[in-house]
């Protein structure tokens, strides 16, 4: 089966880039939500927004939001979204037909998505001067995109690196994320609001292991091709 997927050294340095994102953005996050103790922060209620939130303590959005190391969390959702967009272009060829170029363009709008999550805050004051709009725009963007392309990578799992049953996780944590999307957005507009965070998580959580899975995969299938060096003059004559 044709490959949709480059080789040679700048190929694997987009897996290992692909596979970082969410490293990154996991780690930041047990930072700074450690750093929130006042009150302690809870991952099944609080917004995961509001980890990037670095002004004042405020109640934004019906919470209680007091995050000493907002900026810890905004730089690690940016460098989320630039790794991801750079490795996926490193990775994927758009010569080889659409579900590359699909799969790119998916990868731009969730990279762009949670990039602009960490520029934009979801503070009262980006809400009283109308930026909230980028933040709103890159949350449900990275949330609808990241899930999609997961399941366009699941699909085209063979010709990408993955094995049967990573193709096949890819795809149902795609299916869970988008399932979850509309079960979140209930939640917040019917004014519910109940286990907020945990319904957020529910979203965005397959995206990024999905992003683990697929840049692992990568990484494993890059090594696989490499090209071995020439064994010793010796060795060769003695064979």
């Amino acid at each position: 089966m044709n490959p949709i997927v480059r080789s040679g050294a700048a190929a694997r340095a987009g897996a290992l880039l692909v596979l970082l994102g969410p490293l990154v953005s996991w780690v930041a996050e047990l930072i700074t939500a450690a750093a929130w103790q006042d009150p302690p922060y809870s991952p099944l209620h609080n917004w995961v927004s509001h980890l990037g939130l670095t002004g004042p303590p405020q109640t934004a959005f019906g919470q209680v939001a007091n995050s000493p190391l907002g900026a810890v969390m905004d730089a690690g959702w940016v460098a989320y979204g630039t790794l991801l967009i750079v490795g996926a272009f490193l990775v994927f060829d758009p010569r080889k037909g659409t579900r590359p170029i699909i799969i790119l363009i998916l990868a731009v709008l969730a990279g762009a998505g949670v990039s602009l999550v960490g520029i934009f805050q979801g503070s009262n004051a980006d809400v009283s001067n109308g930026l909230i709009a980028f933040h709103t725009f890159g949350a449900q963007g990275v949330m609808l995109a990241g899930n999609f392309m997961a399941i366009a990578v699941g699909a085209g799992g063979a010709r990408i690196g993955l094995t049967r049953g990573r193709s096949i996780a890819s795809i149902a944590l795609g299916t869970v994320g988008l399932i979850a999307f509309p079960v979140f957005m209930a939640d917040v507009f019917t004014g519910w609001m109940w286990n907020i965070g945990l319904f957020e998580r529910a979203v965005i959580y397959p995206i990024m292991i999905g992003h683990v899975l697929l840049g692992s995969s990568l990484a494993a299938a890059q090594r696989h091709h490499a090209p071995h060096p020439l064994a010793p003059l010796s060795a060769r004559v003695e064979s």
